[in-house]
């Protein structure tokens, strides 16, 4: 497959078919984020998306999962995803999925009858980061929204057919916000109620804003010990009845599986081991 640039999917499209329909991210201006710093964010020519699937046709024997890159390629216009979903089906009828990347811009700039129609057409799933529901987290690490668009563009997509996939990043609001950002975090998933619910923890990458603030001291990174403590405040918070819940990226102190709300109580009790010393990965054993 032809790629430009470094190329992201989410941990459970591992084993997908990923083409790049756009280029980058079209937010591309979050503080802890430096994922798409090598692009900036384009529509991929229709042809070359074509001959990338017919050329993986010829390639491989069976796909079964298809993830459409990059940052957002929701963004794209209806009609083009309607083109790229009925070629995907129409070259691979074994395909029993295709996802995608969605920032809630492009989520709030389609219609609902256009993501009806994008669900009608083949797209089962989209991704979308809340990284926080809380308003002062979020303007300081420049999101460009509000906690409550956010949680407006995910009903949308539920409302819309399309399953929802939705991740916070633990110690995104320091030691000054960690409490707001835990419990109001917990508040945004309980009023989407995604049917998956991610938990990254926040790693400092180079050349962001981020890194700027941690070096000048205006920014305190959380230990093990205290982003423990705020994973526990949000899940007592948190009321997402049937979201599959996972904490098991390479980020994370600690891997957490279960579905809301009737693991509450056995993952609680997994963090509380957690802060006695039990089951946590070493600090250089964590990636993004």
């Amino acid at each position: 497959m032809r790629y430009k640039g470094k190329v992201y999917r989410p941990p459970s499209e591992a084993y997908s078919l990923i083409v790049q329909v756009t280029y980058g991210c079209s937010h591309n201006r979050c503080a802890f984020c430096n994922m798409y710093d090598d692009k900036h964010f384009a529509m991929r020519p229709m042809e070359e998306i074509r001959e990338d699937f017919e050329m993986a046709r010829r390639v491989y024997r069976r796909v079964e999962r298809v993830f459409l890159a990059d940052g957002d390629a929701l963004m794209r216009k209806a009609d083009d995803l309607v083109q790229i979903l009925g070629l995907v089906y129409g070259l691979f009828p074994e395909c029993q999925r295709v996802t995608c990347y969605a920032s809630p811009t492009s989520l709030q700039i389609k219609t609902e009858a256009e993501l009806e129609l994008l669900r009608k057409s083949g797209l089962e799933m989209v991704y979308m980061g809340l990284e926080s529901g809380c308003d002062e987290v979020l303007a300081r690490m420049s999101k460009g929204h509000t906690a409550a668009e956010i949680i407006a563009a995910g009903q949308k997509a539920r409302r819309s057919g399309l399953k929802l996939s939705v991740t916070a990043i633990s110690g995104l609001g320091s030691r000054e916000l960690w409490q707001q950002h835990a419990v109001q975090t917990a508040e945004a998933f309980s009023a989407m109620k995604p049917e998956y619910i991610g938990l990254l923890t926040l790693m400092v990458e180079p050349g962001t804003p981020l890194e700027k603030w941690v070096r000048e001291g205006s920014f305190h990174v959380l230990g093990a010990g205290e982003v423990l403590r705020e994973v526990e405040l949000f899940l007592q918070h948190i009321d997402s009845e049937g979201s599959v819940f996972r904490m098991n990226h390479a980020s994370n102190y600690l891997t957490l599986k279960g579905t809301l709300n009737q693991d509450r109580e056995r993952l609680l009790q997994q963090v509380r081991q957690g802060l006695a010393g039990h089951g946590l990965r070493d600090e250089f054993m964590r990636g993004l």
